[in-house]
């Protein structure tokens, strides 16, 4: 009789403690059970610049089954749904409307995640300003994207005015170039990345030697690697993306012309070394966030392999910190409303892979980094 009575009481205990660790963020095993709270990630996931945002989403999808893993986000499972916005600033405020019909089903929409590029971005929070979602870039950088006064945008990478302090800075200070090619693509992003490095060069005694402008996705570059070699500068500066830099650097190699050249964070990932018909040893690249195998452990490698079959690449990273942060509000504000949410983005540490991250009032980070990478063997190597 004793006995039953023992296992009894153990029974309820036991039943006790499931109970409290079935609502969420708990550290355990157990399953979410307040239902699902959807985090949409607005990125292209189609045409020239797929890869990039697939990166993305493939580092958001890790960190949100991690937290679903782990018990949930109070309680919530998260759920990740992916928009296609092609790169194209259009389709980007077409697929706003999926998020509102969501809202105004009622559904639990924690926030957004998006976009890849500035344009995007930019377009598209012209929608999201009004609605009751938090919105965190992963990689968009044109400047004046947090100088409009939204009280629910934030990103998780610095600003093109960081960045072109940083390069400036390696391009003077590291590389010794006093004269400097300036070519940037024709976005938002290229355009504003290439006024801010030209001003921060002349600020340190450089002369910007020519400025070319190019096509978004050109591949042919005859006529400008003709211009860059007449101009003779001491390095090659390009803003832009890896639809782009490989096949510049590429027609400059095989042209002769050997000076260093250094890109910019949207030239950070592996297609920008994949498609250099193998001119891109000794290239630099700037970058939002380290690689991940420079913050990441082996388990983290292979996890997201698990969730998205294939290696991660280096947006990865930002992908995983973005969602990261964005729970980390919803937990310290310990409530998935946006306005309570964007709230305790500003007046938080949030930890994350990059460590614990702070925000300005106006969604910047507080001591943003910028790394410097060159491809040696093949791979990115860290240099700064």
């Amino acid at each position: 009789m004793a006995q039953r009575i023992h296992l009894t009481i153990l029974l309820i205990i036991g039943l006790l403690l499931s109970a409290c660790n079935s609502d969420g963020d708990s550290g355990g095993s157990s399953e979410p059970t307040r239902g699902d709270a959807v985090v949409f990630v607005a990125v292209p996931l189609s045409g020239f610049q797929a890869n990039g945002g697939q990166t993305i989403l493939g580092g958001v999808r890790l960190a949100a089954e991690e937290i679903n893993r782990a018990g949930g986000l109070l309680g919530y499972r998260l759920v990740v749904r992916p928009l296609d916005d092609e790169s194209d600033s259009e389709v980007a405020v077409d697929q706003v409307s999926q998020i509102e019909q969501a809202l105004n089903a009622g559904e639990h929409v924690l926030g957004v995640i998006g976009h890849l590029n500035s344009g995007q971005t930019a377009a598209a929070m012209e929608l999201y300003k009004d609605m009751a979602v938090v919105v965190i870039t992963p990689t968009a950088s044109e400047q004046s994207l947090t100088s409009h006064g939204y009280t629910n945008f934030f990103r998780v990478n610095a600003n093109d005015n960081v960045q072109a302090a940083i390069d400036a800075q390696f391009l003077v200070e590291t590389l010794k170039a006093q004269s400097v090619a300036v070519v940037h693509n024709d976005t938002d992003y290229g355009k504003g990345l290439a006024a801010s490095i030209s001003k921060e060069l002349e600020q340190r005694g450089a002369t910007v030697a020519l400025t070319i402008q190019v096509q978004e996705g050109q591949s042919r570059y005859a006529n400008e690697v003709l211009e860059i070699v007449g101009a003779n500068p001491d390095a090659i500066f390009y803003a832009g993306y890896e639809i782009e830099a490989p096949y510049l650097r590429a027609e400059l190699v095989e042209t002769g012309f050997t000076k260093p050249m250094l890109a910019s964070d949207g030239a950070f990932l592996a297609a920008t070394i994949d498609e250099s018909n193998g001119t891109a040893e000794g290239m630099y690249v700037s970058a939002f966030a380290p690689s991940p195998r420079e913050v990441a452990d082996a388990s983290w490698i292979e996890a997201y392999q698990a969730v998205e079959y294939r290696n991660p690449d280096t947006y990865s990273v930002n992908g995983y910190v973005a969602m990261q942060v964005l729970a980390e509000g919803a937990r310290k504000a310990n409530n998935l409303d946006a306005s309570a949410v964007a709230q305790s983005l500003r007046n938080s540490v949030l930890n994350t892979l990059l460590n614990g991250l702070r925000y300005e009032e106006n969604g910047d980070l507080v001591d943003p980094k910028i790394w410097i990478y060159q491809v040696v063997d093949g791979e990115f190597q860290q240099v700064e």
